[in-house]
């Protein structure tokens, strides 16, 4: 009896364990899904285009957070162009009298004061013109004593009055040579009358910066070449080009908004200008040129001949926009974020378009409600976190 009880004992033990294992396993079953629901909301937490900050990295990032706005921006023409200046800031520089340059020390882009020295130019004929204009002095120095002479010849009635007159003519054709000659040495940058010299030194009409060097130590040139292009960017002003289906669109006085293509993306900083004249001949390549004056001129920024990136405004339209703060570039696309909760910003990829005032207009994304919140300020340091984070993993 004792072996029976031990025996019913035993297999009650067993039945009771197995019943406690299936429910564990019954119990394992039912939180599983749970757990892979936790798991994959976590997952989606650290999605490559969320990022996460508490309320003290909030606070120290400085976020601050805006809808889209309606503003009124500049509706018209996307058109290119050149900075340039006025035939009058421009001037090429020769030796009127040719020869050889025999020393300059200019280089492209070097800024000039008028009446700096360009280049020293030695010409064997310089000592030519020099003896020239001496001689001519002296026998003008010879027919003013004649004249003075004969004048009182004349006035005591010693000498005839033609031989008055003819010293007065000698004396004044001789005077009109002198002139002459002293024009001309003043022209080649000769000194007129004192030593005789075998150089001449080209000085700068005006002050500005060296455009181009076309010569070398050593070389030939004559009257006609340019040795140097000297420019007074002073009063610069952009050269557009439009399409001819849109000159009747393009008026004077219309704003012009342009950057420049050496701007780095961050830094690109708007300029203004003003249409001036709207050409009136149409080139081969069946564009018409508008010329506009800047708004602020003498910035150093600008140098004629860089491009230029230009919109001619025609009319204003309102269009979302956000602030240039909000926006990022990434992977050579442009992003903001947009806050899903307290906390919790996803990055949105956009589609930009006018810009004006620190202000871009913008276009969403199907998905992205246009009702939501973006970050306004702290955009770049979201941006950063999220960068890090991908470097941890």
């Amino acid at each position: 009896m004792n072996k029976i009880a031990s025996l019913v004992l035993l297999l009650g033990l067993t039945l009771a364990g197995c019943g406690a294992d299936k429910k564990e396993s019954a119990d394992a079953e039912a939180t599983a899904p749970e757990g892979r629901e936790a798991g994959g909301e976590a997952a989606g937490e650290e999605a490559s285009d969320v990022v996460t900050l508490s309320p003290a990295e909030q606070q120290a990032a400085g976020l601050k957070t805006a809808r889209l706005a309606d503003r009124p921006m500049g509706a018209g023409l996307a058109v290119t162009g050149t900075l340039d200046v006025p035939p009058e800031s421009a001037v090429n520089i020769t030796a009127p009298l040719g020869g050889f340059v025999e020393n300059t020390e200019l280089l492209q882009g070097a800024r000039v004061r008028k009446g700096e020295v360009l280049a020293t130019i030695r010409n064997p004929e310089f000592v030519t013109l020099q003896q020239d204009y001496l001689e001519t002095r002296a026998r003008l120095e010879y027919a003013r004593t004649e004249l003075a002479r004969q004048k009182e010849l004349y006035e005591q009635e010693v000498a005839p009055q033609k031989n008055y007159q003819r010293a007065q003519a000698d004396y004044r054709a001789l005077q009109v040579q002198t002139n002459a000659q002293a024009a001309r040495l003043r022209l080649a940058g000769l000194p007129v009358g004192g030593r005789i010299v075998t150089t001449a030194s080209l000085r700068a009409p005006r002050a500005g910066f060296v455009r181009a060097v076309n010569v070398t130590v050593g070389q030939a040139v004559t009257a006609t070449d340019a040795l140097f292009e000297i420019v007074d960017p002073e009063h610069l002003h952009v050269e557009l080009t439009v399409f001819e289906r849109d000159v009747a669109r393009v008026q004077k006085g219309q704003l012009i908004r342009f950057t420049l293509a050496s701007d780095s993306t961050g830094s690109r900083r708007e300029r203004t200008a003003r249409v001036y004249l709207v050409g009136k001949a149409i080139g081969e390549d069946r564009t018409v040129r508008v010329h506009g004056h800047l708004d602020q001129e003498n910035d150093p920024a600008l140098l004629p001949g860089l491009y230029v990136r230009a919109m001619i405004e025609t009319g204003r339209t309102q269009a979302p926009t956000l602030p240039d703060a909000a926006l990022v570039r990434f992977e050579g696309k442009n992003f903001a974020f947009a806050v899903d909760s307290p906390g919790r910003y996803r990055m949105v990829p956009v589609t930009l378009g006018r810009s004006e005032d620190n202000f871009t207009e913008i276009t969403l994304p199907k998905e992205v409600a246009a009702t939501s919140t973006f970050v306004t300020e702290g955009a770049y340091s979201l941006l950063a976190k999220m960068k890090n984070a991908e470097e941890e993993e």
